[in-house]
């Protein structure tokens, strides 16, 4: 069997999760790697055992090998290097955001539909075999007409002053940090279980820590030591911390989440609670293998993540029998398993299972208008 030939590109933290995803897909073959430059690169891909090491991502689209390039690289890199890798005629998976302004967006939108190229964006929420039964219930009924949704996204890696990373600063990021960043999971998410869309929205932002101190070394040179006081720069922080949303949808019915990066023991935590005209749902990322069902007239229900007891549309995200968890590493695999049965066939479906850039452009539309919303401090229509 000859092998679907990827590169990937930036290698912080989620570039290696796309890796080890990619070698669970048993038609993939990561062959190559870029991280920041030549020296990096091969340092990452010696510690991640991939054969090639770029230089720069011109090396990248370059190699004629290359058929797909994952886009694992700082939010400010995505459309660049989308758009190049589209026009050397490669498939792309980018991370979210797709691009920090909407116009950039809607160009990748084009650019893609007139090329043909599969192209996707790591929306890996959607693929916890949960999340796809919600979904799969929902269209069958046994939700009903959805009435609320409360969700929130909490996590603690920015919870010190002293906590420091290039999504904190606007240029490298863009305007918006937490909704952007874990906001535009949880919106994607909610859309995509419930079928309704967001109408407008309503937010208020809060910048936690109004000044940071960036270390003055790079991480390496002091990975495990305790910093002085002359080790650390104090800047300005512009990006909120935490965001509230309020959230009118299409059916005419209301919502609200909560993105916290600033929450105390908190690692990543997604909660979800729907409830609809039949029943309530509520599922927890740190239990993601269990759905909680709530009904009004009898007892309520639990229901374990187990092929056997799922819908015949919500299996091919299963990989083990119940009682075998399954989470997020596994969440990546299960998307890229769709997205390379497209790059098999050559060219994008006309009705992709899986989230494109057109998902993309959403929830960046989305976000622009709860950033406005906050600015504002007034309703926004979407």
């Amino acid at each position: 069997m000859q092998k679907i030939k990827a590169a990937v590109v930036g290698l912080g933290f989620i570039g290696p999760a796309h890796v080890e995803a990619l070698r669970r897909v048993p038609t993939v073959d990561v062959i190559g790697a870029l991280h920041f430059d030549l020296e990096s690169s091969r340092q990452k891909t010696q510690e991640l055992g991939i054969a090639k090491a770029y230089g720069s991502f011109e090396e990248v689209i370059a190699d004629s090998e290359v058929e797909v390039v994952h886009i694992c690289t700082p939010n400010a890199m995505h459309f660049h290097q989308a758009k190049a890798a589209l026009l050397a005629g490669k498939h792309v998976v980018c991370e979210k955001p797709l691009a920090t302004t909407i116009a950039e967006a809607e160009e990748l939108v084009a650019l893609a539909a007139k090329t043909g190229l599969v192209n996707a964006v790591h929306f890996n929420i959607r693929y916890y075999p949960i999340v796809r039964q919600m979904k799969v219930m929902r269209e069958k009924g046994e939700l009903g007409d959805i009435y609320s949704v409360v969700g929130t996204y909490l996590q603690d890696w920015l919870f010190k002053d002293t906590d420091y990373n290039w999504r904190l600063e606007p240029e490298q990021s863009g305007e918006s940090r937490a909704i952007a960043d874990i906001g535009s999971h949880i919106m994607d998410v909610l859309e995509y279980i419930t079928g309704v869309r967001i109408e407008a929205v309503m937010a208020d932002f809060n910048t936690v820590h109004k000044f940071r101190k960036k270390p003055l070394k790079p991480v390496e040179t002091y990975s495990g030591k305790m910093l002085t006081a002359e080790d650390y720069q104090d800047v300005p922080i512009t990006t909120e911390d935490h965001a509230n949303v309020m959230l009118r949808f299409s059916n005419g019915n209301r919502g609200v989440i909560t993105v916290s990066q600033v929450s105390a023991g908190r690692k990543n935590r997604i909660d979800l609670e729907i409830s609809g005209s039949v029943s309530t749902f509520h599922w927890c990322s740190e239990s993601p293998n269990n759905l909680w069902i709530g009904n009004r007239d009898g007892a309520n229900g639990q229901l374990m993540r187990d092929p056997s007891l799922f819908h015949g549309e919500a299996r091919s995200v299963v990989s083990f029998p119940g009682g075998h968890n399954e989470g997020f590493p596994d969440t990546s695999k299960q998307l890229f398993k769709e997205v390379y049965q497209a790059v098999a066939s050559g060219k994008q479906p006309e009705h992709p299972s899986f989230p494109t850039f057109a998902d993309g452009l959403r929830e960046l539309l989305i976000c622009e208008r709860i950033v406005e919303s906050n600015k504002k401090q007034a309703w926004v229509t979407v």
